[in-house]
């Protein structure tokens, strides 16, 4: 019996990320990046290219991320996000263009953290969508959140802050300690 528990343990132990392997990871997320992809600020609506840049800065335990992404000439909107990471779970806030905080939840997957996002208000028939930071090889770095159309139920990856996917590379100049 207590052996069974023992191993119980043990595989429960082996089974989470350990402290260490995020802190390496968030600390992989540092620095400057910027890059494009597509955007739409309403479900249905015609995607438009934008280019970003983000600046992100992380501790042993969390991670911070702020930038901006415009489109056209005129249109930039300014982004931020925090994440704190807590024996494998991953909480914090989102900040999108229209200012308000939204919270996020979620936890990591090998190279990516899986949110969930609330959103302080109903955006495209609902108040969730599900945002990914997905580290790609060791410049690259992907943002995308998917949504659903109220509508046909159909996943949507195409939207700013509702449904988009942004592919990021490192700076050059950017330090990895």
């Amino acid at each position: 019996m207590k052996l069974a528990v023992i191993a119980a343990f043990a595989t429960t132990l082996l089974a989470q990320p350990t402290l260490a392997d995020d802190s390496a990871f968030l600390k992989s997320l540092s620095g400057t990046w910027s890059g494009s992809g597509s955007a739409t600020t309403k479900i249905g609506a015609k995607p438009l290219q934008v280019s970003c840049k983000f600046k992100t800065t992380s501790t042993s335990g969390a991670l911070s991320m702020s930038g901006s992404c415009r489109g056209f000439v005129v249109v930039r909107r300014t982004i931020s996000a925090t994440l704190r990471n807590k024996a494998g779970r991953y909480t914090g806030t989102y900040i999108g263009p229209s200012g308000r905080p939204s919270s996020l939840s979620g936890a990591r997957d090998g190279n990516s953290v899986n949110l969930a996002i609330t959103w302080i208000r109903v955006i495209n028939g609902d108040k969730s969508a599900q945002p990914t930071i997905k580290k790609v090889g060791a410049r690259g770095l992907q943002l995308r959140t998917t949504d659903r159309d109220p509508r046909t139920g159909k996943t949507i990856v195409d939207a700013i802050t509702r449904a988009s996917v942004f592919g990021l590379r490192r700076n050059p100049g950017t330090l990895i300690s």
